[in-house]
């Protein structure tokens, strides 16, 4: 991070500089008491389960001197020697000082929403963007009202791009976000069922997603899966952005024409302006081909060339437990533990059932799906069927994927539901053979990578 005078983070929060030096500097902004130092600052946030005010003295005693906490707190640093700022709310002021600081970089920014696929789209599309320009991104999963600020608080004098993934759980955030980016280009991955349970409808998630928008004028493009139900209505409508759509449908600005999938790659076919041209990219499933489209149309619209383009992609590296493929001695696992949804849980029982050996799902429960978790669980248990030869279920509503599997002729015999991973850990080894080819995928909270690294030893 650039430094930053006390002035400027008043400026930036509209705050009072209840004492301190208006000319001191600080060279990060950091929420974690741990991370604290003399030359950061140190924001004091109100969390579901801790309330940071109550480490200011943890951060002064680290050697912290600049300090930004609610007006409504009543903890305080009794000390002459610290730049202390009060504010309505510290978590906004975050979100402000993030805003303030993107705004000295005029670089292009890249906005990256979708319910699957956006932290694989983000990663395609900075990998292609690498290819030319010197980019930023989020790491891990710092996607929200603070992973955002947070993220863009690593841009210095050196980056000439920046790809921000933007996730939301409800209306409003991704609006949020968009007004701290100001992003140029926005890309849509698609509109599944995730979050379905705050949004309502699926039209209800395509109208949040729709909120990367905010800002966008004549100048702005918005990139999007053509072939997405939610998603292709919005090429019958008049916009004030430019709209670039990719898909396997021909009537997309880029689609697919073909693709040959081998067990750790794909080279595919894509129409781009009416010319074929071939992509490699190193990674499996049909899914993924959308997300390497996605990066095609926006490495298109900054101006890269298509050599520059695919050279990008042919480095694209996925974030950990997003399809990592690990072969060990007994067995390959296929490690897609970090979240899921119907869509992503049938994209991966797809990619597991293009295998020759014995094939083996274990899938945990998707959260956040409201009345919906039945649905969703069944439809999973539709993909079940040609893809698969053992199932293990993990959880409570995973239960009705194996159910959804049995009914539509799925063999009871090779149905194991389990209650907790801890569970289904001490009978695997009596399921699983030398040699299985072996899905680990569930939501976030289920923690399915514990499987994984029993799996591993």
């Amino acid at each position: 991070m650039e430094s930053l005078t006390i002035k400027e983070l008043v400026l930036a929060t509209k705050g009072n500089l209840v004492i301190g030096n208006e000319n001191d500097l600080v060279h990060d902004v950091v929420i974690d008491s741990r991370l604290a130092n003399k030359d950061n600052v140190f924001v004091a946030i109100v969390g579901e389960n801790l309330d940071g005010h109550k480490f200011i003295k943890s951060a002064y005693e680290n050697g912290c001197k600049t300090f930004i906490k609610n007006e409504s707190s009543s903890i305080n640093l009794d000390s002459s020697d610290i730049n202390l700022i009060e504010v309505k709310d510290s978590e906004i002021a975050v979100g402000d000082i993030g805003k303030y600081y993107k705004s000295k970089f005029e670089i292009p920014y890249i906005g990256i929403t979708g319910s699957v696929g956006k932290t694989t789209t983000r990663d395609m599309v900075f990998a292609t963007v690498s290819a030319k320009f010197n980019t930023l991104k989020n790491e891990g999963n710092l996607n929200n009202q603070l992973g955002v600020p947070l993220t863009l608080f690593k841009l210095n004098e050196c980056h000439e791009c920046a790809v921000i993934e933007m996730g939301m759980s409800g209306f409003n955030e991704i609006e949020y976000l968009a007004n701290i980016v100001n992003p140029k280009i926005g890309v849509i991955s698609n509109i599944g069922l995730s979050h379905i349970e705050n949004l309502g409808s699926q039209e209800g998630i395509l109208k949040a997603k729709m909120e990367i928008t905010t800002n966008f004028d004549s100048s702005s493009t918005l990139v999007v899966n053509g072939d997405d139900k939610f998603l292709s209505t919005l090429k019958n409508q008049n916009h004030v952005f430019k709209l670039q759509t990719f898909g396997f449908d021909k009537d997309n600005d880029i689609y697919c024409k073909q693709y040959e999938m081998t067990e750790d790659s794909i080279i595919f076919t894509c129409i781009i302006d009416g010319i074929e041209d071939e992509i490699f990219i190193p990674t499996v499933g049909e899914h993924n081909i959308y997300n390497a489209m996605a990066a095609i149309l926006v490495g298109k619209s900054l101006g890269l060339s298509m050599d520059e383009i695919k050279s990008g992609l042919k480095n694209f590296k996925a974030t950990k437990m997003r399809l990592d493929i690990v072969k060990t001695d007994k067995f390959t696992i296929i490690n897609d533990a970090y979240n899921a949804s119907p869509d992503s849980m049938k994209a991966a029982l797809k990619i597991l059932g293009r295998y020759k050996n014995r094939r083996v799902a274990i899938l945990g429960d998707m959260f956040e799906m409201g009345t919906h978790a039945e649905y969703g669980h069944r439809l999973v248990g539709e993909s079940v069927i040609n893809n698969t030869d053992v199932l293990l279920t993990i959880g409570k509503d995973s239960n009705f994927i194996g159910k959804e599997a049995e009914k539509l002729g799925f063999n009871k015999e090779n149905i194991h539901h389990f209650d907790t991973k801890e569970d289904a850990i001490n009978e695997i080894d009596n399921l699983l053979k030398d040699e299985d080819v072996i899905l680990v995928k569930a939501s976030r909270g289920m923690k399915l990578e514990k499987i994984v690294e029993y799996l591993n030893k």
